[in-house]
């Protein structure tokens, strides 16, 4: 099963400082049939203004994944952690038995960003952080591992779900195939497009909700980046 969860379709809300589309229930959003994907809990489109951000909040017991488009995003945390991810970067941070961070663009341009949050599968867990470079160039063509669950992936940031965040970029005209278990939910979003999943088309931002599936091929109808969760 492809299911297109069209852009226009999504969770909208605009704070000023934040303009958030929400491609499952979050906050004042709710949608009874959109209340996550398998472990997939939360993927938020977020737009930051500059020099404004999240300020300190608290989570537990959630897998969150941060995946920066553009500009910039600086993150602090009660664990003493400190670190800026520029765009095509990404940060994890598991929140464990509970960690309040503070999510910031310090930058003079707007920070644009997938907020994706899984279900952990270690509950009482420590809390732990962490971010990494991922150069376009290592994933042009083909899927990476950008962040996982699974100890074989050993150059991915760890988070503590059975889940994999994967990244590729794609030129016009270029596929891109990944081997999937049918019985585990993927979703993914591309921030260009169009592009066509398995020969059904998603435009950009659109987000693509996938089970059943044993392969999948991306053909990039425009130049492409595109970032899919792989979870349980």
């Amino acid at each position: 099963m492809i299911d297109i969860r069209k852009f226009g379709s999504l969770g909208h809300a605009d704070h000023g400082w934040l303009d958030a589309r929400h491609h499952f229930s979050f906050a004042d959003y709710h949608d009874p049939a959109r209340m996550g994907w398998g472990a997939i809990r939360v993927w938020n489109d977020d737009k930051i203004a500059a020099k404004s951000g999240f300020p300190p909040h608290p989570h537990r017991d959630m897998e969150i994944v941060t995946y920066v488009r553009t500009g910039a995003i600086t993150h602090e945390d009660s664990m003493g952690n400190k670190g800026r991810t520029a765009a095509g970067d990404v940060q994890v941070m598991s929140a464990g038995t509970g960690v309040q961070h503070a999510e910031y663009n310090l930058e003079d341009e707007t920070a644009t960003l997938f907020q994706i949050w899984v279900l952990t599968d270690r509950p009482g867990a420590a809390p732990g952080w962490g971010a990494a470079k991922f150069p376009k160039a290592d994933r042009s063509g083909r899927f990476v591992t950008l962040a996982s669950g699974y100890a074989e992936d050993g150059e991915a940031l760890k988070i503590n779900a059975a889940a994999r965040v994967m990244g590729a970029t794609l030129k016009a005209g270029e596929t891109a195939e990944l081997t999937l278990d049918p019985e585990r939910h993927a979703y993914l979003v591309a921030t260009a497009g169009p592009i066509e999943v398995n020969g059904v088309r998603a435009e950009a931002r659109d987000g693509v909700a996938i089970t059943g599936e044993e392969t999948l091929e991306i053909r990039a109808i425009g130049d492409a980046e595109i970032v899919l969760v792989d979870a349980r």
